[in-house]
């Protein structure tokens, strides 16, 4: 499937915060984790439908099509698929991926106002054209094309504090975006605080920039405390940002796309459905509708796509903060926890916690506090340190022989739940449950285990091997 790259993505940009100085590093560093798709695809789900298949053969490669029938750019995806990859971007291992994203994210830095950036090379402020701007449909049962990468920064009308956050987003018309602020976080604070004062919220859409930029806008963080300053503590030097012509918003010089505008908030506008994080296909909107006045592209234009869905990837970009955030507050109020995880089979609704119980009960006021601190969460699972909470089955044989429903099992209900939880109910409340599958301090049993000389010996054997002798022996 490799061939020549296209020239977007075969630059390597000497500016660190620019994606095709990244694509180049992570391809010069790992180019067996990189796949180049030289043939012709359809805009029309075969991005996604590439991730699946070789997600079924558990492997996330960062994926480059060269060309893609109604684009007019490169696309890439799957970016965030890998936590290795992850890592990578933040010069660490997996291991100490949650420590050090947020020792990064917590050394924020104001961003730098430059006065000009490759975003600016094509500025439109008249005749607006939004079929212009690459879209991808990613799943048979989705409305139509949507834009998955959409960050969009804004300031509160009142404070001026700033803000960065992703919503899912798909063309209304020529000059006009419907997008859903489902998520009622900050942007949907800064838009009741418009509609009170009785006037409409300006917004630049930014679609594409540096992977860390893209982590920063999923970061957890307090009302006040903007995600551009994240990036540059991320980045580990100031994000270069240049304002926009109409509202003078501060977006990354380096981005691919950038879409000024408002969002009047008494505008609706149909959007959805749309494959979400849950693996179901969601209606579930705010329906807020986007009206574009400027279009601020590069010249040669990527577009930085995330792949929908319940991905490794649309997951990795929400739970990497999420985990981080969690294993510090874990470990500061709880210093027996060992580990944290949130597998890709709950979605963002489960998490498995790895502890060394030092006192009855200690466990159950862990997931407690998990279960409290994370508004996600619908069920945690409270393993031994020797359990790989990595595993499904590892977590479920803990289970199988550690738990006793009747005495094991702690459900609390009528919390708040995600609003995109197709099991929730009417009313948005969801109930929580805590499995207790440590061993507990009169547990009977001796774990089976093989010596590390037999297991060495095993690992020799099979390395000689031929492919030949292995199905023989099947």
């Amino acid at each position: 499937m490799t061939s020549t790259r296209s020239s977007a993505l075969d630059r390597a940009d000497a500016n660190p915060q620019d994606f095709r100085h990244f694509l180049a590093g992570y391809r010069a560093a790992h180019p067996n984790d990189v796949l180049t798709i030289s043939e012709r695809v359809s805009a029309d789900q075969d991005a996604t439908a590439l991730v699946w298949q070789l997600a079924a053969q558990n492997r996330h490669p960062l994926l480059a099509f060269e060309q893609v029938d109604g684009l007019q750019t490169p696309l890439v995806t799957n970016v965030f698929a890998s936590r290795k990859r992850i890592a990578w971007m933040l010069d660490t291992n997996v291991q100490n991926l949650h420590n050090e994203f947020q020792a990064c994210s917590r050394r924020m830095v104001a961003p730098r106002v430059v006065s000009d950036g490759p975003v600016l090379e094509s500025v439109e402020t008249e005749r607006i054209d939004l079929t212009t701007i690459p879209t991808l449909r990613h799943f048979e049962t989705d409305r139509g094309p949507y834009i998955t990468n959409a960050i969009l920064i804004a300031n509160d009308p009142e404070t001026g504090i700033g803000n960065a956050s992703y919503h899912r987003s798909m063309l209304h018309s020529s000059t006009e975006i419907a997008t859903s602020l489902h998520s009622r976080g900050h942007l949907w604070r800064m838009l009741q605080r418009a509609q009170a004062l009785g006037k409409p919220l300006p917004v630049a859409m930014v679609i594409g920039a540096h992977p860390l930029f893209m982590l920063s806008g999923a970061a957890r963080l307090p009302y006040g405390v903007d995600e551009r300053h994240v990036a540059g503590g991320l980045l580990g030097a100031p994000l270069d940002v240049v304002k926009t012509p109409r509202y003078g918003i501060e977006v990354p010089a380096y981005a691919e796309f950038v879409l000024e505008g408002v969002i009047d908030p008494h505008a609706r506008a149909e959007e959805g459905p749309f494959g979400e994080f849950t693996g179901y296909s969601s209606d579930r909107s705010t329906n807020n509708l986007f009206k574009v006045e400027s279009v601020l592209r590069r010249r040669d234009p990527i577009l930085i796509d995330v792949s929908g869905g319940n991905s490794a990837e649309h997951l990795n970009l929400g739970r990497i903060p999420r985990e981080s955030e969690m294993v510090e507050k874990l470990k500061e109020r709880f210093p027996s926890v060992t580990a944290v995880h949130y597998p890709s089979s709950g979605t963002h609704f489960h998490a498995y916690v790895a502890l060394k119980q030092s006192r009855p009960g200690e466990a159950r006021q862990v997931m407690l506090g998990l279960l409290g601190w994370d508004p996600y969460l619908k069920n945690v699972v409270a393993v031994d340190a020797d359990v790989d909470i990595t595993r499904d089955e590892e977590v479920l044989w803990a289970i199988a022989t550690h738990l006793q429903p009747h005495l094991d099992v702690v459900i609390v209900d009528g919390l708040p739940g995600s609003a995109l939880d197709p099991s929730a109910s009417g009313v948005g409340t969801t109930s929580r449950m805590g499995l207790d599958a440590t061993r507990g301090p009169h547990f009977d049993g001796v774990r089976a285990q093989i010596g590390a000389d037999a297991m060495t010996r095993a690992a020799q054997l099979l390395a000689g091997l031929t492919p030949r002798n292995l199905r023989s022996a099947s």
